[in-house]
């Protein structure tokens, strides 16, 4: 049986890089150079902290953070920027969370979107990732073509392919 896993993850050394980049910017930046807070990246919660006087100033940085993740190769939608922004002070703070893994929601969804798409392939999950499993390399690639042009909301990555 040919089989191939399909994961949703994020280089961290990847991702330090993209924030260290996005805190040169900040510094050298003449609108943002007086700025208290900054951009800090966490990395056993795997999150990235921003911080900064004024929700405006809040806003610069996730256009900062985003524009430098992309130039690094990573893909956009593995950061999470839907939290709220919390008052702490004099700063006011937004914790971003790197989306790593894939869920039990989106595992559902990579499976119905397999299913629909009436390849003859067998798609289950584990843990964080969904193995796809088939007779032919063929059907494995249809399914991938499929995974590709659906819209899942993750950056969808397709490893271990076996044959």
């Amino acid at each position: 049986m040919a089989s191939f896993d399909i994961v949703s993850k994020v280089d961290p050394q990847t991702l330090e890089n993209a924030v260290n980049t996005a805190q040169k910017e900040l510094q050298t930046r003449y609108d943002l150079r007086d700025t208290k807070g900054g951009i800090e990246l966490n990395k056993k919660e795997n999150t990235i902290l921003l911080s900064s006087e004024n929700s405006m100033r809040v806003k610069a940085l996730e256009d900062i953070l985003l524009g430098r993740v992309v130039k690094q190769g990573i893909d956009g939608t593995s950061l999470d920027f839907t939290a709220d922004e919390q008052p702490s002070g004099q700063l006011i703070k937004k914790t971003i969370k790197v989306r790593a893994g894939v869920d039990k929601d989106t595992g559902r969804k990579i499976i119905k979107a397999i299913k629909d798409a009436k390849v003859k392939v067998e798609a289950q999950m584990q843990d964080d990732q969904v193995r796809v499993t088939s007779k032919k390399i063929d059907d494995l690639q249809a399914a991938i073509a499929v995974l590709r042009k659906a819209d899942i909301g993750l950056p969808l990555q397709f490893v271990n392919m076996k044959s």
